[in-house]
């Protein structure tokens, strides 16, 4: 069980408890206020692991991101699709469309589970991926980027949360 990075109480369980009832959403709102205590936020691996080396006083790591899958209600990985615009060679502008199982937390409403997540990639290869182990396996992990592209979503319609070693993207 998790535990909240500024008072070191234990993180509610999916079956209920001390925050909002929402393991997920609890979860997520833990990592973006530990986001928020590294960096203004802009559009053994667990989270807890995660969110204690994000804000480990003992070292200067310069970690800013925790990623994370989230899982839908069935507990199949959930994976979001966006678009960038691309110019290649000067011509005209051309969608590309990027999907990706990797999160990042940019916002989360204070009353509720709804929150801003941006895609991540590696290397801007976000395309092809049907499984969240054929996006990350053999990877490196100073690879994992930033796309830009936000989606808004409900964290109350997620059962799970598998959270990556912090990173930095920034």
């Amino acid at each position: 069980m998790g535990r909240n990075h500024e008072t070191g109480n234990a993180v509610a369980g999916c079956s209920g408890g001390k925050f909002t009832d929402n393991c997920v959403c609890d979860v997520v709102r833990a990592i973006a206020n530990a986001q928020d205590d590294v960096v203004d936020q802009h559009c053994d691996t667990s989270c807890a692991q995660s969110i204690r080396s994000l804000v480990s006083p003992i070292t200067a790591n310069n970690l800013d991101t925790v990623p994370f899958i989230l899982y839908s209600k069935n507990l199949k990985p959930f994976q979001a699709y966006g678009a960038e615009v691309s110019t290649q060679g000067g011509g005209p502008a051309r969608f590309d469309c990027v999907r990706s199982f990797i999160f990042r937390v940019n916002e989360i409403g204070e009353d509720d589970c709804c929150a801003v997540l941006e895609l991540l990639t590696f290397n801007g290869e976000g395309s092809g991926c049907d499984d969240p182990c054929d996006q990350i396996d053999n990877e490196q992990v100073n690879d994992l980027e930033r796309t830009g592209i936000c989606i808004t979503v409900d964290l109350s319609c997620f059962c799970a949360i598998t959270c990556l070693p912090a990173v930095s993207v920034l």
